[in-house]
């Protein structure tokens, strides 16, 4: 696979907490978000790529393995929200309420 994040990728990613991991999704998100109300949807769709790739570096973490069924419901309703028909209601608020709560964890450092 030709991943964007490389050094993450090649094993960087799964020293992080998962906290962590959630709250660098959490930024491609916003990217994602912030790019597409400036109606910029080349760097829109790049941050939505990037998000997917780093939720499934974090799906593969052995680490969370007991937190699969809520990673793989993420990627479903977020790849919905973002290049589907939205069939979940998401909103950029709901989004970005979603991942603050990991960003507020991995600054304080939970585990």
């Amino acid at each position: 696979m030709n991943y964007q994040h490389k050094e993450l990728a090649s094993g960087k990613w799964e020293r992080m907490t998962f906290m962590e991991q959630m709250a660098n999704v959490g930024s491609e998100v916003e990217r994602m978000i912030q790019w597409k109300k400036k109606n910029n949807e080349n760097y829109s769709q790049k941050a939505f790529e990037r998000a997917l790739e780093l939720l499934d570096l974090t799906i593969a973490d052995s680490k969370n393995k007991k937190k699969l069924r809520e990673l793989t419901r993420v990627r479903e309703t977020l790849a919905d929200y973002f290049a589907f028909d939205n069939i979940y209601k998401s909103t950029d608020r709901n989004w970005q309420n979603y991942f603050l709560a990991f960003n507020f964890a991995a600054r304080i450092n939970i585990a």
